[in-house]
């Protein structure tokens, strides 16, 4: 059974590897830990190993993590759809958002950001399509919605633009979609210089995110192991750490 130093040090190399296969340098792409369901204590090891950047899909689990961990100076990310009605929350934790994909939305993040009297650092998320049937079942907007989205986040003083984020489409190769990303990042940026940043790739698609550009790769699995649901249907979840695994999820 894999340790999470050891896991640490796998994700690491692949990303190293990717950078300097695509001509990169490796410090260009940052670690994203997706710790969702697992505990606190495996965030607290993995933090002891140097990683410092944390990500949580709901706001719940992101809300109590953070509050019995203060005392690491961690940088939380939320990488799961938000409620409207939990923006005041999130932006309280001082949480970086990934997943910005209506005005609604950035309504409510600046509105919660200027009663805190603070900036609040988002992405948009970017609905990458599928196979028929599951298109938006990633989440995002669709990429002809996204130049007027970042837009919307630009004019917002308390909100920091930071880049684009993606999903992959399930059931197709990951590369096509992350170079129509990447694409649509560069239109971004040339609006929008500072956001630079490509939050894209997870455990089984991390290279080919690196190679699109990618600079915070999302990954869950790879490092902390696979997510099991207990029996008896209840949606509790049993983590465990066998060998590193390749399921499609961060």
């Amino acid at each position: 059974m894999r340790s999470l130093a050891d896991n640490l040090r796998a994700v690491r190399s692949r990303i190293d590897a990717a950078a300097i296969a695509a001509g990169r340098r490796p410090e260009e792409v940052r670690l994203l830990a997706v710790s969702k369901t697992f505990p606190a204590d495996d965030v607290r090891a993995l933090a002891a190993l140097g990683q410092r950047d944390f990500a949580e899909n709901r706001v719940q689990e992101l809300t109590a993590k953070a509050a019995g961990l203060t005392d690491l100076g961690l940088d939380w990310h939320l990488v799961g759809q938000l409620q409207r009605n939990k923006a005041a929350t999130v932006v309280r934790l001082g949480a970086i958002v990934h997943s910005v994909d209506r005005g609604s939305l950035v309504e409510a993040l600046a509105s919660a950001a200027e009663r805190a009297q603070r900036v609040v650092d988002v992405y948009v998320q970017v609905d990458l399509g599928g196979p028929e049937g599951e298109i938006g079942t990633r989440g995002g907007a669709v990429p002809e919605d996204v130049p007027a989205l970042a837009d919307t986040v630009a004019e917002q003083p308390a909100l920091r633009l930071r880049g684009l984020m993606a999903v992959a489409p399930r059931g197709e190769e990951p590369a096509p979609a992350f170079e129509r990303l990447a694409a649509l990042a560069e239109r971004v940026r040339d609006a929008h210089p500072t956001a630079s940043e490509l939050s894209a790739g997870m455990s089984a698609d991390l290279e080919a995110a690196v190679t699109a550009g990618a600079t915070v790769v999302r990954v869950g699995t790879a490092l902390f192991g696979a997510r099991h649901l207990a029996s008896g249907g209840g949606g509790d979840t049993a983590p465990v750490r066998p060998p590193e695994s390749h399921q499609h999820h961060p």
